[in-house]
């Protein structure tokens, strides 16, 4: 492409033309080597081997740090949310955090809005000060670092300095750990004696489906009252329902919104002594005050717990330990010459990824909601495509809690295998007018994952209830997915031209919408060439899974419809890329334009020869990927009018999709090592605050897509139309940590084969608890049945730990 032509094509001049170029000659200098470096709010460092973010910038001061959610006023506070499987806890440059609960319904269980609560207050002479950043002590940079399951506020005030920990501890604990250090400068003239005040206030918020304004929450809020008890060294809440005149007994519509009344409790650890006290109004505040006297150079130490109250006793110094020691062993390590980011950013996804499990109180197992605006503004927790892949890198972290997704997503399907789009915030199933096609591949497609690396065929056979709605027997999971893939093939069935019919949407939720051909034809008669390209992959690969059951009809069936499929697909290639998909009637669906989310499934199945390939990267690297600092484009080439106006490159209109990407990352892999490891380079924490590094969002975390270069919010997220804007709770999308994670594994060669085995590659490093693999091609994993990895030193099996 002449450099006049890309100007033209996507009106980027100056730093933009700089990514344009040939990949020979660009080295990606957005991205650095070391831990970050290039956000305007702080910097990486390493505490306990592992990675964390300073922020030290003062948001107050600094112009850019105001953004827009859209559907809220706008604001200066930038958060994260962190977790242990039982309790999310979300952080705050405020110096604020507050508490998630999702085990019964989805529920803060101290609300978020307008900040958060947790805090120290300290009174020192009459001054009060403390970690709350509007009562910042004033003297020097207020330091709030963000760790993978902590948080820590560290501020001082006329010599006495004040360090806040609040930990959520390993394990399934529904509550957090919080250490107030308190230390006087040597340099002090005089002893000092002040109160510390721990402070949590009680504002309970529940998300509602599709609610955009406060009302709904705000009667469900006035439907909940606290019955008080302070005792010696703990104040204890008890939620209790009560009926509110709002047009309607409130209080029962309550109930079915919150779930089960909650029991919080603040309590004084260790010898940490003080005043217990919780306010009289219907939502309190929860407050332990200590009196404390220090000596120059003397520190204190206060420990203390809040959450739901478990009754038991626990030696918080020794909890500490633990937890940091297990976080330490629970991470994965990684590293790899070609993208040096692995190093700090692959445990630190796998942080935020582990931290969006909850156990679920009401479904068993555990959930792992694709959170961010899904759960936290919309309410919902789906697609259920989406924690079933956000749960494939986790076979090999953690695959307990793999299966346990597993199980928990196929507990919302019907007896006759159909998966619903979401569950509500009761945990409800509902589609919410989607009716998607694909969702059972994603079943089967994990099912096949987890039983390749782990060889754990004995989980199949466990019993597994159906959704409580349906009101039948429990069946053994390989029952679950063999009527999901008999639903796949029976019901979703084909459309035109032998496809896989699109139903109203396949990935693309707005496919049909997007495509411009009628809707009620595409739903009746659309074939898919997406549904089509992976179907090519997944059923194979669930055929290999089939086999080492022993049902060789199945085994046979899903083979025969993966290989039709992927000459079928093989078909739709136009010479320049795959087409999309096909209506009766109508011009194929991406003849003239390239929809990426097709091309890299294209690649996997098989339906490509190798010029075919080359040729299509090619077109995808010049144009998708031309001057985009995050990654390729879900559309090219652009629509030069939509450009001009700044209203193209957003959403599924050009813009920036983990998950797809993920899948060109893995595509490419095979033919172009070097693009693909560009790419997920591109995916990385650390090219997007070098790209913008006064955009807070894409710091720690992210949303499921970025706007492109060209759109008028480059760099931030997509905001379509009210209730669905994703800027409004732009960070925690489990596909910013899943994908870049799946991604990795993937260039080193790591997946499942057509043969039921575990393939594994070389090029990089990953070590975690139960699977290793060393840059040379050698490693190891813990097996729980018998597995064959094949490896590039040759093939070897074994049934417990196999080394290769």
């Amino acid at each position: 492409m002449r450099r006049r032509d890309f100007i033209r094509l996507t009106g980027l001049t100056g730093a933009g033309l700089l990514l344009a170029r040939p990949r020979a000659f660009a080295t990606l200098p957005m991205v650095s080597a070391a831990l970050g470096g290039s956000s305007r709010y702080g910097h990486w460092v390493v505490r306990g081997g592992l990675p964390a973010f300073v922020y030290s910038a003062d948001q107050d001061a600094l112009p850019e740090a105001e953004w827009d959610p859209i559907l809220a006023p706008k604001t200066r506070r930038h958060w994260l949310m962190v977790g242990n499987g039982a309790v999310r806890m979300q952080l705050a440059n405020d110096g604020t955090v507050a508490l998630f609960d999702e085990g019964d319904g989805l529920r803060w269980l101290t609300g978020p809005d307008p900040v958060g609560t947790g805090v120290s207050v300290v009174v020192d002479n009459g001054d009060a000060w403390g970690s709350d950043f509007s009562m910042r002590g004033a003297e020097q940079v207020v330091l709030r670092t963000f760790g993978p399951t902590w948080f820590e506020v560290r501020d001082t005030r006329d010599q006495l300095r004040l360090e806040r920990l609040i930990v959520c501890p390993e394990g399934e604990a529904p509550w957090v750990l919080v250490r107030v250090r308190l230390t006087l400068a040597a340099a002090a003239v005089a002893p000092r004696t002040l109160q510390h005040i721990e402070r949590w206030a009680l504002r309970p918020r529940f998300v509602n489906l599709l609610e955009s304004a406060d009302a709904q929450r705000q009667r469900a809020m006035l439907a909940v009252a606290y019955a008080v008890e302070a005792g010696a060294r703990r104040v204890v809440a008890h939620e209790q329902f009560a009926a509110v005149d709002a047009g309607g007994a409130v209080g029962d519509a309550a109930k079915g919104l919150i779930g089960p009344p909650a029991t919080l409790a603040l309590e004084a650890l260790g010898d940490t002594m003080g005043t217990t006290r919780g306010d009289g109004v219907p939502h309190p505040t929860l407050e332990i005050e200590t009196g404390i006297s220090l000596d120059p150079g003397e520190q204190r130490e206060l420990w203390f717990r809040f959450g739901r109250d478990t009754g038991d006793t626990i030696d918080p110094i020794a909890l500490l330990r633990a937890t940091r020691r297990g976080l330490a062993r629970r991470l994965p390590r990684a590293g790899a010459a070609q993208a040096p980011e692995a190093r700090h950013e692959i445990p630190w996804h796998a942080a935020m990824l582990s931290g969006g499990l909850n156990v679920d109180r009401v479904l068993g197992g555990h959930t792992l909601n694709q959170s961010s605006a899904y759960e936290f503004s919309i309410g919902i927790n789906g697609a259920a495509r989406d924690p079933l892949q956000h749960a494939l890198p986790l076979v090999y972290i953690d695959p307990d809690r793999a299966l346990a997704v597993l199980r928990n997503t196929c507990t919302w399907a019907m007896p006759n295998g159909d998966l619903p789009y979401a569950l509500d915030p009761a945990k409800q199933p509902n589609n919410i007018g989607f009716r998607p096609s694909d969702q059972n591949l994603w079943a089967l497609w994990l099912a096949a994952e987890y039983a390749a690396a782990t060889g754990d065929l004995a989980a199949f056979d466990a019993p597994l209830a159906y959704h409580r709605l349906y009101a039948t027997d429990a069946v053994p999971l390989r029952e679950h997915l063999r009527r999901q893939f008999r639903f796949f093939i029976d019901f979703v069935g084909r459309g035109e031209g032998g496809h896989v019919r699109i139903l109203n949407a396949d990935w693309n939720d707005v496919a049909i919408s997007d495509a411009g051909i009628d809707r009620q034809v595409m739903i009746d008669h659309g074939g898919s060439v997406l549904n089509s390209a992976m179907a090519a992959w997944v059923l194979p690969t669930f055929a290999g899974l089939a086999d080492r059951w022993g049902d060789t009809a199945l085994a046979g069936e899903a083979r025969a419809q993966g290989e039709e499929l992927r000459q079928l697909v093989a078909a739709a290639w136009n010479g320049r890329w795959f087409h999309r998909a096909y209506a009766p009637g109508a011009a194929p669906v991406g003849d003239s334009d390239c929809w990426l989310e097709v091309q890299p499934w294209a690649l996997l199945c098989g339906a490509a020869d190798a010029s075919q390939a080359a040729a299509l990267l090619a077109t995808i690297d010049q144009g998708h990927r031309a001057g985009s600092p995050l990654g390729a484009r879900l559309r090219w080439p652009a629509r030069q009018d939509q450009v001009d106006a700044g209203t193209w490159g957003t959403s599924t209109a050009g813009g920036i999709w983990y998950s797809i990407n993920m899948t060109l990352v893995w595509a490419a892999s095979r033919f172009d090592p070097a693009l693909a490891w560009e790419e997920w380079r591109r995916m990385t924490l650390a090219a997007h605050s070098a790209a913008y590094p006064t955009i807070w969002e894409g710091t720690l975390s992210g949303p499921d897509a970025w706007n492109a270069p060209e759109y008028s919010r480059p760099g931030r997220t997509w905001s379509a139309a009210p209730l669905f804007a994703m800027q409004t709770f732009p960070v925690n999308n489990m596909h910013s940590h899943g994908q870049p994670l799946l991604a990795y594994l993937r260039l080193l060669g790591v997946e499942p084969t057509a043969r039921g085995t575990l393939a594994v590659g070389q090029g990089g490093r990953f070590r975690s608890p139960t699977f290793s693999l060393a840059t040379s091609g050698h490693g190891q994993l813990a097996a729980r049945g018998p597995v064959t990895v094949e490896s590039v030193h040759g093939a070897v099996a074994g049934d417990e730990l196999v080394r290769w």
